[in-house]
């Protein structure tokens, strides 16, 4: 099996583990990587992750032009300003996960870093996540905002959209995905419990330790 072969095979995998876990539903969400090449392999407009087809990807060159494969996802302009904002990008990742969303529709949250400091975990995988206001789906505005992070965050929270993540791969963009996902759920199930999150001086040593991105 050729590498592109396998890389989309994977793609079809993953995201078929993230639908079937309830990470997003129906025909929402999107996913693309890069190819050996320096092209994109991209999710089809109007597929679901539980359906996709490794063959029917929408396949990219290196330059951006649209070669082969079914129309690709509306939210192209999301996928390319992270690929060329994040030089670490290799993998991008759209969900429509309904505890991330459900949490940036609630008042006090930070735009600046969106979640919570619960556990150790977010802050490793994610970094600060970045709200960004309501767009129309498809709307290129999007992908300016993020074009405007200038490359310092790896993923941002569309409010009352969803999240989308960047990774060095897709593996690593779907793990982080899902950790984003999980902590706003930890979020949701505690508010107004007064969780005892991490300290100011726990999360300075998780990002040293770990060597996260913060202060950007």
């Amino acid at each position: 099996m050729s590498e592109e072969s396998a890389l989309r095979e994977q793609i079809c995998l993953l995201a078929k583990s993230l639908f079937d876990r309830g990470l997003t539903h129906g025909s929402t969400g999107n996913i693309s990587a890069r190819t050996e090449d320096g092209g994109l392999l991209v999710s089809p407009t109007g597929t679901s992750f539980g359906r996709l087809d490794p063959g029917r990807l929408s396949r990219f060159d290196a330059s951006g032009a649209h070669v082969a494969g079914d129309k690709p996802t509306k939210e192209m302009p999301l996928h390319t300003a992270f690929y060329d904002t994040r030089n670490t990008a290799g993998a991008v990742v759209h969900l429509h996960s309904c505890h991330s969303v459900a949490l940036s529709m609630l008042p006090g949250a930070d735009p600046d870093n969106f979640l919570p400091p619960l556990t150790p975990y977010g802050i490793m995988k994610l970094g600060k996540v970045q709200l960004l206001p309501f767009f129309l789906p498809g709307d290129p505005a999007m992908g300016e905002a993020v074009r405007g992070l200038a490359g310092k965050r790896s993923a941002v929270m569309l409010a009352n959209h969803g999240p989308v993540v960047a990774g060095k791969d897709v593996e690593a963009a779907c793990n982080a995905i899902e950790e984003l996902e999980d902590t706003a759920r930890l979020a949701l199930m505690t508010r107004g419990m007064q969780p005892q999150g991490l300290t100011e001086d726990q999360v300075r040593a998780v990002v040293t330790k770990f060597d996260v991105a913060w202060d950007d």
